[in-house]
């Protein structure tokens, strides 16, 4: 079964204008055309896309894409240095997570503040600053 590029676009969360760019940069390979030109896209395919979004979302670069995708294409030789690409991608996700982890504590602690204001009406005008 094919998807159409509209399909994808929609399942995918991205324009079809970026997936075309996708393909153009060669991140998307060999996707399939019918004879009227109009894509025809996998399972495969949507693998691609599925890891290509993956990799754009934690903020790799298209080059950095293309360089794990062009790896991936030679074979299981390049295990290892594929391997080490999706390692340095996950370390940095985990560094953003632990980020977010320190903005999500202090977010939490004014609303423990906002709480206890409430609880002790009155203190209105101190709200803001929280100490």
């Amino acid at each position: 079964m094919g998807y159409t590029i509209k399909e994808v676009s929609e399942k995918y969360n991205i324009t079809p204008y970026t997936l075309r760019y996708y393909e153009k940069e060669g991140l998307i390979p060999s996707v399939h055309r019918e004879e009227n030109g109009h894509r025809q896209y996998s399972d495969t395919d949507l693998d691609w896309v599925q890891i290509v979004c993956c990799m754009r979302s934690t903020g790799m670069s298209i080059e950095y894409i293309k360089k794990y995708i062009d790896l991936c294409l030679l074979g299981e030789n390049t295990i290892p240095e594929r391997r080490k690409i999706i390692l340095c991608q996950k370390e940095i996700l985990e560094n953003h997570i632990n980020e977010y982890k320190k903005l999500l504590s202090v977010v939490n602690k004014k609303l423990r503040h906002y709480d206890e204001l409430q609880e002790n009406e009155g203190h209105a005008v101190h709200a803001c600053l929280g100490d």
